[in-house]
């Protein structure tokens, strides 16, 4: 039997009415919409952003380097699997991925709108249709919900109206509408997700740092999208949310994880060296690098240096992931993949980081996967 794998990131890609049919009523008309531009495609529209979402890239998973474009696709010639669960389930089997862990494209974008009511709304709305897409296949299809973090309190009531809709975690956006993320005004939602049981996440893109717009080379701002992540991580680190919070579990998504040995020595250089003359900060009883080995998780889809450096940090944090469907994305070859670079790897950290750290984060049953 061909052993189980499991995508801790992976992604759907809103049906036109994701919003609409879904939002609050006083929002409708406000709710982003896929509309068509000529000579543009098709592109979900959202009111106060000055540009719409183009759909090329977020469904060109297994298309070849030369035929991926941005601009010029039509919402049809998307991969259905990214709407339609059944579909999704046909997808997996092809690439030999047992679950995923499911993520928002659109709602991605939305993390950074600058209207917290409406991204609320928004994400209400996101979290109620994503719950009937995973329901469909609740052990293979596993939702994240999104919380707009509007405030500490609605950020709680947020982590039980998505774990109430049986989603198992929690995206959030790079910045929250109060303060920063290491302030202890966030002390009690951290708590309540510790409670609930509920892993939180920051994926790329969702901080108002991730740009596409870098020195140099337009490709530089590609290379430049996983500083958000790397920021909001030393953030709660250095900020002490894991010193008042051991138990709390987040996940950095989509950020790769071969920078992660470098980043513990550049943290622990600072702090054990630099910190007596850098501005007061929390006072550490451990190593931040000891805070990123048991508090954080990294995903990534093919990045070798991760396999090759997974005895250097915590194997037991790092998470495969496809992300499907994606222009990154290593479907449908995820297979081939998978046997070139884990080769480096003992058998029990290949199983752990393709299938076990997952199913252990999620609560996922692998023997129901069997």
């Amino acid at each position: 039997m061909p052993p189980i794998v499991i995508s801790a990131d992976s992604h759907i890609t809103e049906p036109p009415d994701t919003y609409s049919a879904h939002i609050d009523p006083k929002w409708r008309d406000k709710a982003p919409r896929l509309v068509h531009v000529d000579g543009v495609g098709d592109v979900f529209a959202i009111d106060g952003f000055p540009r719409p979402v183009p759909m090329g890239l977020v469904a060109a998973a297994g298309k070849p380097a030369h035929e991926i474009r941005v601009a010029g696709v039509r919402f049809e010639e998307l991969h259905r699997g990214g709407w339609d669960p059944v579909a999704r389930l046909a997808d997996q089997d092809r690439d030999g991925v047992a679950a995923e862990v499911i993520y928002p494209t659109v709602g991605m974008v939305l993390c950074n709108h600058p209207d917290f009511d409406f991204k609320t709304a928004c994400f209400d709305a996101y979290n109620r249709w994503i719950a009937a897409f995973c329901g469909a296949a609740p052990q293979r299809l596993i939702g994240c919900g999104q919380t707009a973090m509007r405030s500490p309190q609605d950020g709680i009531a947020d982590l039980e109206r998505i774990a109430a809709l049986g989603l198992r975690g929690v995206m959030l956006p790079g910045n929250p509408a109060v303060e920063d993320y290491h302030s202890p005004v966030y002390d009690p939602f951290w708590e309540a997700a510790i409670e609930i049981g509920l892993p939180l996440s920051f994926h790329i893109l969702t901080s108002r740092t991730d740009t596409a717009w870098a020195r140099g080379p337009a490709m530089n701002g590609f290379l430049a999208i996983i500083r958000g992540c790397q920021d909001i991580i030393g953030t709660l680190i250095l900020g002490g949310v894991f010193e008042r919070h051991p138990k709390l579990k987040v996940v950095c998504v989509e950020a790769d994880a071969g920078w992660v040995p470098h980043y513990m020595y550049r943290m622990d250089h600072a702090y054990e060296r630099h910190r007596y003359w850098l501005p007061a900060g929390q006072e550490l009883s451990r190593k931040p690098s000891e805070y990123f080995r048991e508090n954080v998780y990294t995903t990534f889809q093919d990045d070798w240096v991760a396999f090759q450096t997974a005895d250097l940090v915590n194997w037991r944090r790092l998470l495969w992931a496809s992300d499907f469907p994606h222009s990154d994305s290593t479907w449908p070859r995820s297979q081939q993949v998978l046997a070139e670079q884990t080769a480096c790897l003992r058998p029990e950290q290949k199983r752990a980081i393709t299938c076990d750290n997952a199913a252990a984060l999620y609560g996922i049953d692998v023997a129901e996967l069997a």
